[in-house]
Formats: C-alpha cells, sequence, structure tokens
C-alpha cells in the first residue's frame, strides 16, 4: 500500500442536499434498501444496529432469485460528518465469506464516509476505502480493481442521488 494515499479508493459527489439528509440515507433501514447496492438487485436489510461495533447487515437479492450477502461493521459514528465501517461479504449468519469474486480478494475493505456542508448547503459525501488485513496478492487484486470499483460504487451512488431527489419518500421533489 502507498502509505502517501492510504486509500486507493476515492469517490466523491456533491448533492444537493444537507449532509443531515445524506448520513440519514447511509444509516437507515428502509433508506438503505431502497438504494444500495446494484439497480439490477433488491437489498433486503437483514440488520441494522448504528453503533460503534454493530453491523448493517443486508443481502442483494437478484432477478433470478440468487442471493449476495455483506455486511459493514460501524467503527465510528458522528453523525452527520462522517462514518467508519469494515465492509465484508458474508452469509446469512453475519459471518465472512471469500469474495465471490474467483481471485484473491480482501475479506475485508476499510471505509470512511465523509460529509461536509459547502457552497448553498450541498454536501460533500466523499468514500474512501482501501484493503484491510489482505495478503499482498489480494491487495494487488484490490488495487488492480479500484477503476472498475468507482464505475460500480458509481452507479450505487446514482441510485442514492434517485433517492434523495424522491426526499427519501417515494415523492418526487420532497426533501
Amino acid at each position: 500500500m502507498d502509505h502517501q494515499n492510504p486509500f486507493p479508493f476515492v469517490l466523491s459527489r456533491l448533492l444537493p442536499h444537507s449532509p443531515a439528509a445524506v448520513f440519514a440515507a447511509w444509516t437507515e433501514p428502509q433508506a438503505l434498501a431502497a438504494w444500495w447496492g446494484p439497480a439490477s438487485h433488491q437489498t433486503l436489510v437483514q440488520q441494522l444496529d448504528l453503533r460503534p461495533g454493530g453491523f448493517f447487515h443486508y443481502c442483494h437479492q437478484g432477478p433470478d432469485g440468487a442471493q449476495l450477502w455483506g455486511r459493514f461493521e460501524y467503527l465510528d459514528i458522528s453523525a452527520p460528518a462522517q462514518l467508519s465501517f469494515i465492509n465484508a461479504f458474508s452469509d446469512e449468519n453475519r459471518g465472512l465469506v471469500p469474495a465471490p469474486f474467483g481471485m484473491p480478494w480482501p475479506t475485508e475493505m476499510y471505509n470512511v464516509l465523509s460529509l461536509s456542508t459547502e457552497e448553498n448547503g450541498h454536501c460533500r459525501m466523499t468514500l474512501q476505502a482501501r484493503a484491510h488485513h489482505a495478503t499482498p496478492e489480494e491487495e494487488a487484486n484490490y488495487l488492480a480493481m479500484v477503476g472498475s470499483m468507482v464505475q460500480s460504487f458509481g452507479q450505487t451512488f446514482d441510485r442514492l442521488e434517485g433517492y434523495l431527489g424522491l426526499g427519501g419518500s417515494g415523492i418526487p421533489g420532497l426533501r
């Protein structure tokens, strides 16, 4: 890992919402169910225990019924400015499982979500991530895939923007 830039994955968006609204979208079960993950999948929230040491445990269910489980383990919660967590693939019991990619991949990724107020009260949302407790081969594969992850998370963030544009209510224009 490059210690000058410990986060090889960085994705930032300027959103026309308050940091509190964006933070809520990252921390409320119904919100996460609405936007977290690929557009082709439904997100089923199993558990959301928003406290240091607590978990967000979820399942992405595809149109064919295939399931992909994941979890966040919350490390630090500083509402509405920052959230840090370990993200990992899991099983239905929240146990860690290898990534389904067919290559050595870090079991866990360390993430820091930062939210700040910018001009006009808009929120600057920045997600930074890095491999956590990875072997050199897992780290190398992670670094090689950063570009693809930025594109994939970009689509997920598009879903977040759509959710926030509905005010999290399903009613267009409500904020």
